[in-house]
């Protein structure tokens, strides 16, 4: 497939325009974003994702526009995992619920910035070595057996190399200061305690790339569809974040489901690496791929909600790729409804609030 550049041009203004009609609606008018308001944007966001879809398959033939789909779904899956790291950060720093919207925003910016980075380097070396098909796959494989394993617990930020650099060697003030990363206290200029919660967003975003970039290339070889998947999977994340806030605490069987998923797309890939060494060896259609990942994310979400209503103390977890130290797998996600929570100044040079005020869970 040859893309044009006029192409790419029209694709990228598309996805700057919805950034910046983000930000200007969110960036400058800060605010709680409410139910009605995040069904509204994550409804806008499908349905331009779909036309994009639509249109794309008319002019460029179906089969690559089911690429696009089946892609589309990976990452949108992959981002509701996603939306659990960034509950977790949000309620670790305790991010004011106006201030929420600004910071998953920049954090979006963040991870599209990082995954064209990844885009141009995989599509690079799978045209250039064909046994990146197998190592990908294998990564994907070892991924999805480390995600399973660790299913029931959750990534931890106490670790976070980054945002403990930035602890010791600048300045962070203790509170949060309306919407600014860098303010001033005393006449001297410091960075707030968002400057914290936006370096573990952002190296969060780092890490989910070096999954979903092979994962969607496990459905599309096609650098331009593996972006455009990308971009319209992370342009909705902010408003299914707040949409989802709600129910991501019940969706208990969503790590498994990824799991599951990841372990497909590693195995279609090492059949690619075989089908090019010998031709013999079948491929696994797109077409199939994609019914069976939207099979697999409905059989997981209905199998989650009927859990939690049997089991009302039943909690999901992000999951984590690594046993922490000290961890008994039991792990509770933060309270989802992170609107209420009010942050308390802390101990001078912490950096964060020392505590949050939270209504009690049972």
């Amino acid at each position: 497939m040859h893309v044009t550049a006029a192409a790419w041009a029209v694709t990228l203004t598309l996805i700057a325009g919805l950034l910046a009609l983000d930000w200007l609606l969110l960036g400058r008018r800060p605010h709680t974003v409410g139910f009605g308001e995040a069904i509204r944007w994550s409804l806008f966001y499908i349905v331009v994702a779909v036309l994009f879809g639509v249109g794309f398959g008319l002019i460029a033939g179906w089969d690559l526009g089911t690429q696009y789909f089946a892609g589309y779904l990976v990452e949108k899956s992959l981002s509701v995992d996603n939306l659990f790291v960034f509950l977790i950060i949000i309620s670790a720093f305790a991010v004011p619920a106006e201030q929420q919207p600004k910071a998953l925003t920049i954090g979006i910016v963040i991870a599209l910035g990082l995954r064209a980075v990844f885009i141009a380097l995989g599509a690079a070396l799978l045209a250039t070595f064909s046994f990146m098909f197998l190592i990908f796959g294998l990564t994907l494989l070892a991924t999805a057996v480390q995600l399973y394993r660790h299913r029931n617990q959750d990534p931890t930020i106490d670790d976070n190399a980054l945002v403990a650099a930035a602890r010791r060697k600048l300045p962070i003030s203790d509170s949060y200061d309306q919407g600014r990363i860098v303010t001033h206290l005393h006449g001297h200029r410091v960075f707030t305690p968002l400057l914290l919660a936006l370096l573990a967003i952002g190296s969060t975003d780092l890490l989910f790339a070096f999954d979903s970039i092979p994962a969607v290339f496990g459905v599309t070889d096609h650098p331009y569809i593996v972006f455009a998947a990308n971009a319209f999977a992370l342009l909705g994340l902010r408003a299914l974040y707040f949409l989802l806030s709600g129910l991501l605490n019940r969706l208990v069987y969503l790590s498994t489901g990824l799991a599951a998923i990841l372990a497909f797309i590693g195995a279609k890939l090492i059949l690619e690496f075989a089908h090019h060494q010998d031709h013999s060896i079948p491929e696994i259609p797109t077409g199939l791929s994609l019914a069976l990942i939207a099979a697999v994310l409905t059989a997981t979400t209905i199998a989650s909600l009927i859990k939690a209503r049997r089991d009302p103390s039943s909690h999901a977890h992000a999951g984590a790729l690594r046993q922490h130290r000290g961890d008994t797998g039991t792990t509770r996600l933060p309270e989802p409804d992170i609107a209420h929570r009010e942050a308390i100044p802390a101990a001078p040079g912490s950096g964060v609030p020392r505590k949050r005020r939270t209504r009690s869970v049972q």
